[in-house]
């Protein structure tokens, strides 16, 4: 930072204002990364236990595909996947959380509808379709979570570096220049002081 240390009144009350400036900058920043420190714990917190619900709905829904690959057989359950349809209905917005633009998924399921023959195929099949069906909101749902996560985690850390900055390199630099021109300024006035005293007493004298 350019700071001018030349010792003026001016400059002094430069420095005071801009030193006030950042006092009030680092007081912002780092109340705003509290923020997103909380904020992205409770995303990760989130994100964990969606983790877990997915590891388990994984299980369940390769479980069902087996029984019913065993029950149809491979080919009936793969001609049954062809003719699920493609869902086309997610919405994606942005919110904005302290500065971080962050995604919302909007997402309403279909009713479901096979359109594979009831009589040529097990009641297995169908429970597959919707263990997986479970799979798939829960991808959705980790995909937003843990995409605001990584914003929120992006600007945290240059939040981050802006509260070290300013804490460790900006305010110090301010403070140690206002010292010294405050010192500086000091030196001059007792020296004015002096030499006006032996100005008026040499005056006097006369």
């Amino acid at each position: 930072m350019d700071i001018n240390n030349t010792p003026t009144k001016g400059n002094l009350m430069q420095i005071q204002k801009t030193l006030d400036l950042s006092r009030s900058g680092y007081l912002l920043m780092d109340r705003k990364r509290i923020i997103l420190m909380n904020e992205l714990i409770e995303l990760l917190n989130k994100a964990s236990g969606l983790q877990d619900d997915l590891k388990k709905a994984y299980e369940l829904a390769y479980h069902k595909l087996s029984i019913a690959a065993y029950e149809n057989g491979i080919l009936s359950v793969n001609d049954a996947s062809t003719n699920v349809d493609v869902e086309d209905d997610i919405q994606l917005k942005v919110r904005s959380v302290m500065g971080s633009e962050v995604p919302e998924i909007n997402y309403q399921p279909r009713p479901m509808k096979p359109a594979y023959s009831f009589y040529d195929n097990t009641v297995a099949i169908d429970e597959a379709r919707i263990a997986f069906h479970r799979v798939k909101e829960l991808l959705i749902q980790i995909a937003e979570v843990e995409n605001a996560a990584y914003r929120l985690a992006n600007n945290m850390q240059k939040t981050q570096k802006r509260v070290n900055a300013l804490q460790n390199v900006t305010i110090p630099q301010l403070e140690d220049a206002q010292k010294s021109i405050s010192s500086a300024l000091e030196e001059k006035e007792r020296e004015e002081f002096t030499r006006l005293k032996v100005v008026k007493r040499i005056i006097n004298s006369k």
